[in-house]
């Protein structure tokens, strides 16, 4: 009976020194474990106006017709494009006319209201679909009050999305000399599943010299200073998130007749976090 009582012992304790070890090497290496901003959308009504701000209309006011992208949306804080309802943030774009477009959607940032450099930035979302929607989740550097300018500021695409490729999204940056169809971009596909059927979980990891992207924690692309064709943007400015849902543009093209209308974006939540 000792000896018994004695092996029983050795196991165990083998099987917890195994047990430990495994668990020590199988951490992942995430140094962003401090939620530092998010936005849970649990209060039916209008988006958070102490998180959110709105763009509004086509871009002319600011002297960038269709939002520099040739879109065709008119963009509104209307609740038929953009309100929080069980738990979800709708953005939807619909076909009508509109202030002189044919289309309109939305777009929210948190410009002004909640701005930093580096983290990780995630969100669940459920993407919409059809030939000419173009739905995205992004940081954008800021402005200095206008005196800097796209592309010195910097963008960083956590997720961008062709409607009419609902098995694709695509990663990017975009900075001095490596900006629009020469940005830095990298894109993940699914199999045997679609975009718009489910939520996806779309992130960053951005630490100084190193932005990681990743779907449901798959990382798939990381960009550094090695791989842009200009100066590294990233470090000295602080950035915005931005959410929107797009109509046409020289991404994804215009919608013809089989692209159904509405269109709508479901996010679940947005979560930042920041090192310990």
């Amino acid at each position: 009976m000792r000896k018994h009582f004695f092996g029983i012992v050795t196991l165990v304790t083998l099987v917890l020194f195994i047990s430990s070890c495994t668990t020590d090497n199988s951490e992942p290496d995430n140094p962003f474990t401090k939620l530092v901003w998010q936005d849970e959308f649990n209060t039916d009504g209008a988006p958070d106006s102490e998180k959110w701000i709105f763009d509004i209309g086509t871009g002319e006011e600011i002297g960038l017709p269709g939002w520099g992208n040739n879109e065709q949306q008119y963009y509104t804080d209307r609740a038929e494009n953009i309100r929080v309802k069980d738990g979800m943030l709708e953005i939807t774009a619909r076909q009508e006319s509109f202030e002189g477009s044919d289309y309109t959607s939305a777009r929210i940032l948190t410009k002004g209201i909640f701005e930093r450099t580096y983290g990780r930035y995630e969100a669940s979302i459920q993407l919409p679909f059809g030939q000419g929607i173009w739905p995205a989740f992004w940081l954008l550097g800021d402005d200095s009050e206008g005196t800097v300018i796209w592309p010195q500021i910097g963008e960083i695409d956590i997720m961008e999305y062709r409607g009419q490729e609902p098995t694709i999204i695509h990663g990017s940056v975009h900075g001095p000399g490596y900006s629009a169809g020469q940005a830095v971009t990298d894109r993940y596909e699914l199999t045997n599943a679609r975009f718009d059927t489910g939520f996806y979980v779309f992130a960053i990891e951005w630490s100084p010299n190193s932005i990681k992207y990743f779907v449901d924690d798959v990382m798939y692309n990381e960009i550094t200073p090695d791989d842009v064709n200009g100066e590294w943007v990233f470090n000295d400015n602080t950035f915005y998130i931005i959410l929107n849902v797009a109509v046409g543009g020289t991404f994804v093209g215009p919608p013809n007749s089989n692209t159904p209308f509405p269109q709508t974006m479901l996010v679940d939540y947005i979560r930042v976090y920041a090192p310990e």
